[in-house]
């Protein structure tokens, strides 16, 4: 009797291994990609995995679907370690159903998101399926909605991270989407709200599923994908590496690593890095990593809003998170994409104690109907709420331009910013003293001579300059902290840091603000 119970279970633990079955696995693997414990296997250290609910089955007997009791229901979920940290993870098995997101699919990864919520510990989603089991019904659909109330919950309060690895469709999208960061995979990666399949300009060959909803798209036009994977592994590698700046959850701080770069190195390539021209474009991640340990810059959506930098770098061997204006794409400006791009990371950051370190050189909001129509004001006003709401140290460096608006969306020390530094190159204004004077002067400027109106001008334009747009002037009122050179920039920034270590805001109890979303 016990060799039965024996021969029982090690026969139902191999079936509940095979998923969908050895050809839909080799047929999978065709299409160059891995199977679901193939990815988990990539992502986790070795032998660590162990997996729960193996044995879970749908409750579905209409459609044939009594004769396809497949255990584990298409999702493999568990828990395990990446760099010895411990994550809970799950993926979706295509094998089975194509990875569609049945009753208890749904209520499977559910309980792993509850239970990585209880051991307040990372979670890591591999998607890779088509959307909601029609067999299933409405049923489906109430598990669905469990699943996404759970997602909704952890939400800030354990890091989230989903590896899109295979097309991903309807509200498993949606799923995919309540990360706090997204990976998709290069060749496979694929996310869409509607079927492809019922998408007219794809039915009609105007456009291909990856044209609609490949890696690509997603990284340059929505902004969904925050990173984009050459293949899987890579994919694994990425999670691992945004994992390592994150802390396990809300109440904890992010990693500390040793730190063998010297906190007093100096940045003399900063020097001349800011051209003598305010109108010349330089290259902010430069400076950026000039100024980090080691030189380390991990930018995040690259390839969306590309005049606003963000990412994770290191100071001191302590996770920051990083902003910054890029000269050399608009100018810098601020327009819808870039405020929404960084308005998001700040959230992201304070929720998990991350530091902000911002590094600005704004000329203002881009101008224009396009941006106005499309409601800059409420996306901007986003900005400006993000970081007046974050409760983490936030630094603030000035390099060149601080002006109108958009200066005090950049983590103005009017907002609670708490240490605010400039170079001496720098300039905060209401605008730039060109427009101002024109606006300011244009009777005056009008009355010259024709001779005299430039020569007018320029002097003008140099008194206002010499009389708002000093750094000095604001060091003056108190609206920074010092006016520092360029070459302490990576002293500066770490002492700072270290003394806001132990900052603590209180605010006012409420259920939450209301940010113009």
């Amino acid at each position: 009797m016990e060799q039965t119970s024996t021969d029982d279970y090690h026969y139902i633990r191999q079936k509940s291994l095979e998923g969908g079955g050895i050809r839909k696995k080799e047929s999978i693997r065709k299409s160059g990609r891995g199977t679901a414990r193939e990815r988990i296997d990539m992502l986790l250290d070795e032998s660590s995995f162990i997996e729960v609910d193996a044995f879970v089955t749908h409750r579905t007997d209409d459609h044939g679907m009594f004769m396809h009791e497949t255990l584990g229901d298409g999702v493999v979920t568990g828990y395990g370690c990446i760099n010895g940290r411990r994550v809970y993870c799950f993926a979706q098995d295509f094998s089975v159903h194509g990875g569609s997101m049945g009753e208890m699919h749904a209520l499977k990864i559910a309980k792993v998101v509850e239970m990585a919520e209880r051991a307040k510990v990372p979670l890591i989603g591999i998607w890779d399926g088509g959307g909601q089991r029609a067999h299933d019904g409405v049923a489906s659909l109430g598990g669905t909605g469990v699943l996404l109330d759970r997602l909704v919950q952890c939400s800030g309060r354990i890091p989230m991270l989903a590896l899109v690895l295979g097309p991903v469709v309807g509200v498993s999208a949606l799923g995919a989407s309540l990360a706090d960061y997204t990976i998709l995979g290069e060749d496979n990666g694929q996310l869409f709200l509607s079927s492809p399949l019922e998408t007219p300009e794809v039915m009609s060959g105007d456009l291909t599923p990856g044209d609609l909803g490949g890696a690509n798209l997603h990284a340059s036009r929505s902004g969904i994908a925050s990173l984009i994977a050459e293949d899987e592994l890579d994919a694994c590698e990425l999670a691992a590496e945004i994992l390592s700046f994150l802390p396990d959850h809300q109440m904890a701080n992010p990693p500390q690593t040793p730190c063998d770069d010297d906190v007093n190195r100096l940045n003399e390539d900063l020097e001349s890095l800011v051209p003598d021209s305010p109108n010349r474009p330089y290259d902010m991640v430069k400076v950026i990593e000039s100024i980090v340990d080691d030189g380390y810059f991990m930018e995040l959506f690259n390839s969306y809003a590309e005049n606003i930098v963000i990412g994770y770098g290191r100071l001191d061997g302590r996770p920051i998170g990083i902003i910054g204006n890029q000269p050399k794409v608009l100018a810098g400006c601020l327009d819808i994409d870039a405020s929404i791009k960084a308005a998001r990371f700040i959230r992201t950051c304070d929720a998990f104690n991350i530091p902000l370190v911002t590094f600005e050189d704004v000329p203002g909001f881009l101008p224009g109907v396009v941006q106005e129509w499309g409601g800059i004001i409420r996306h901007g006003a986003k900005l400006l709420y993000a970081y007046a709401e974050a409760t983490v140290p936030k630094l603030t460096l000035i390099t060149r331009k601080a002006y109108g608006g958009a200066y005090l969306a950049m983590s103005c020390k009017h907002l609670r910013s708490d240490y605010n530094v400039a170079w001496p190159t720098a300039e905060l204004a209401v605008m730039g003293a060109d427009g101002a004077v024109n606006i300011i002067h244009r009777r005056e400027i009008a009355a010259a001579d024709d001779e005299e109106k430039e020569p007018t001008r320029q002097r003008l334009v140099e008194e206002y300059k010499n009389k708002f747009g000093d750094p000095y002037v604001a060091a003056r009122n108190g609206w920074l902290d010092d006016v520092i050179e360029p070459r302490e920039s990576r002293k500066r920034l770490i002492r700072a840091l270290r003394i806001l270590s132990s900052k603590r805001e209180w605010s006012p109890p409420k259920k939450h603000g209301n940010i113009p979303l």
